[in-house]
């Protein structure tokens, strides 16, 4: 059994002394980690109209992308003060992530190309005289958003079927 180890500390040996002539003196033979891939950035933004009458909400939402970097897809967060109805059926795309939320995609987002358009018809239960609405981005496909101000929106909507714009 000495003899395996002496060869093995030989070989040890002579690796490290093969290391320090390929790579030179001072330098290390360590692997570093590979460096982290750069997050892309993208400016998403959300616009739109709200308006509703007795308990059936309308939106016309816009989601564009002002760069830099393209989105392959997005998922915008609409969030209510009151609860949807439970039998109203949603447009592709959109699913309900609770009684009050409904996520929608978005699709792939090219820089200043014309906005993705959203149109929805939602109905609530009873007949509120105001509802809250929230508009955010749940999911932006990784990338970095240094401007949340255009992308984060809270909108009261009284029931007068006037349309509000943000």
């Amino acid at each position: 059994m000495g003899a395996t180890r002496g060869a093995v500390l030989k070989v040890s040996a002579v690796t490290a002394m093969t290391a320090a002539v390929v790579l030179g003196p001072g330098l290390s033979a360590v692997a570093e980690p590979a460096p982290r891939a750069v997050a892309p950035e993208a400016d998403l933004a959300h616009h739109g109209r709200l308006s509703l009458h007795e308990e059936r909400l309308g939106i016309q939402l816009r989601t564009g992308n002002r760069g830099p970097s393209p989105l392959a897809d997005a998922t915008v967060r609409l969030r209510f003060s009151v609860p949807l109805a439970s039998w109203q059926r949603l447009p592709q795309g959109c699913l309900r992530g609770d009684s009050r939320t409904v996520l929608c995609g978005t699709g792939p987002l090219r820089v200043s190309a014309q906005a993705r358009r959203t149109a929805l018809g939602l109905r609530f239960t009873g007949r509120p005289s105001e509802v809250v609405v929230r508009v955010d981005t749940a999911w932006n496909g990784g990338a970095s958003d240094r401007n949340r101000r255009n992308d984060t929106h809270e909108v009261l909507v009284l029931s007068t079927d006037d349309a509000y714009v943000f």
